[in-house]
């Protein structure tokens, strides 16, 4: 575990290159390390082994990337970063550099290789159930040799949080451009379903502490054939 004071050190020191990037992209590494729980659940309990070869499928100014990079562990084989939006490939190449590992793509088509951890952050309700259920199978292929899935979504069972969650979810794409948004929500069961259909053996863990949402982690393993 790490102490308080710790991790604010480690958030400072983390989001501190991203002034390169701009007053906004600073601002909101700071913020969202220190307020969205995820990232230090990631970090404390192990989730990603040692030597993992890393594709963050939506991955954003490349927050995840940053953090494991300043904490010095794990120590990664691999990172990749997978983002659709320009301006968030721009200011992650800024802070991070132009090796940092954040490319532009749409993860709908993206060819994803072959990896050992797989972070999709809320992410998969942007698109249709055609398209979250494409995405799955296509992680399932490449964890192929074994390894897991780190899927945070908002469960749309859980009532008032989850609304509160779409709320914000939708003033977000507003905010920033993005026009009117149409969301493909469904349940924690829902989703464990779907991973379980795939040959995943999953795990929740609600990861919403010390906000008002609805969010809930799906640690899904992937184990190889015997003989692998």
């Amino acid at each position: 575990m790490i102490d308080d004071d710790a991790y604010a050190r480690l958030v400072e020191a983390t989001s501190a290159p991203y002034r390169a990037a701009g007053r906004f992209a600073w601002r909101f590494a700071r913020g969202k390390l220190r307020r969205d729980p995820v990232f230090r659940h990631l970090l404390e309990n192990g989730l990603i082994p040692d030597g993992a070869r890393v594709l963050d499928l939506g991955s954003g100014q490349g927050l995840l990337a940053a953090l494991l990079a300043t904490a010095g562990r794990p120590r990664l084989a691999a990172y990749r970063g997978i983002e659709l939006m320009a301006p968030d490939v721009a200011r992650a190449r800024l802070a991070l550099g132009p090796d940092c590992g954040v490319e532009a793509g749409d993860i709908r088509s993206v060819e994803f290789g072959v990896v050992d951890a797989v972070v999709i952050l809320d992410v998969l309700h942007y698109m249709d159930a055609a398209a979250q259920d494409d995405v799955l199978r296509r992680v399932r292929r490449s964890l192929a040799g074994g390894g897991v899935l780190l899927l945070r979504v908002g469960d749309a069972a859980a009532g008032l949080p989850f609304r509160v969650s779409n709320w914000v979810d939708r003033t977000v794409a507003l905010a920033r451009g993005h026009g009117a948004t149409l969301f493909h929500c469904r349940s924690v069961a829902q989703w464990r379903a779907a991973l379980e259909a795939l040959d995943f053996s999953v795990q929740t863990e609600p990861m919403s502490r010390g906000t008002p949402f609805a969010n809930v982690l799906l640690c899904a393993r992937h184990s190889p054939p015997a003989g692998h």
